[in-house]
């Protein structure tokens, strides 16, 4: 009797175990946040828009393509102009260019104009106004970043500094694709960045 009774009570033990672990856990992270197919496209985030979003922020593209205001000695992001570019009423970081060449030396303005060996270079609109990518489509902006050519001309001149692109041209096409879905839909800021400027050496 007393084998009897120690055989059907581990018979009832593991017919308990097996039908616990058969049962769904619905206190499991995997029931509580379910992950559609649609925010796993988008790396976790509610849309392709939000995650470009997230990589423009994490990519520091605002250090140099959102115009700075100064408030109690500090230089902040204008947020009333993000991602427009150097401003057009802004003039060139004023230093003896010819010098500073020589010496291979590098100077900014506001982080938004670089003067080097290179020349004089001025940080893009990146806004979906037509002076800066509103007129753009997605290659244009892949080629941009992958062969660091400017607006994405296959035939254009290359990019010039401060503009990591050889380091941003590792990123997947999924991650350009997303970064430029956010940069369409930013607010629409009209600002024509000046032209490049030339070596001083190259104009005379």
């Amino acid at each position: 009797m007393k084998n009897l009774f120690t055989s059907l009570f581990l018979i009832s033990a593991s017919a308990l175990f097996i039908s616990q672990c058969n049962t769904p856990d619905t206190n499991s992270d995997a029931v509580l946040n379910p992950l559609s197919s649609k925010t796993a496209d988008y790396n976790g985030y509610a849309s392709q828009e939000q995650w470009g979003e997230h990589l423009v922020t994490i990519c520091g593209c605002n250090d140099c393509h959102t115009p700075k205001k100064f408030v109690n000695g500090m230089m902040l992001l204008d947020s009333s102009r993000l991602l427009s570019g150097h401003p057009s009423e802004l003039p060139p970081p004023d230093v003896n260019r010819s010098e500073l060449e020589k010496k291979g030396n590098v100077v900014t303005q506001t982080l938004t104009a670089w003067s080097g060996p290179w020349g004089t270079s001025f940080t893009g609109n990146l806004t979906s106004d037509p002076t800066g990518i509103g007129n753009w489509d997605e290659s244009n902006f892949i080629t941009a970043i992958r062969h660091g050519k400017f607006k994405g001309i296959e035939s254009g001149r290359s990019l010039l500094p401060p503009m990591p692109w050889e380091m941003y041209r590792n990123m997947t096409d999924r991650e350009l694709k997303a970064v430029f879905a956010f940069l369409k839909s930013t607010k629409p800021v009209q600002n024509v960045v000046p032209a490049t400027l030339p070596p001083v050496s190259a104009s005379h």
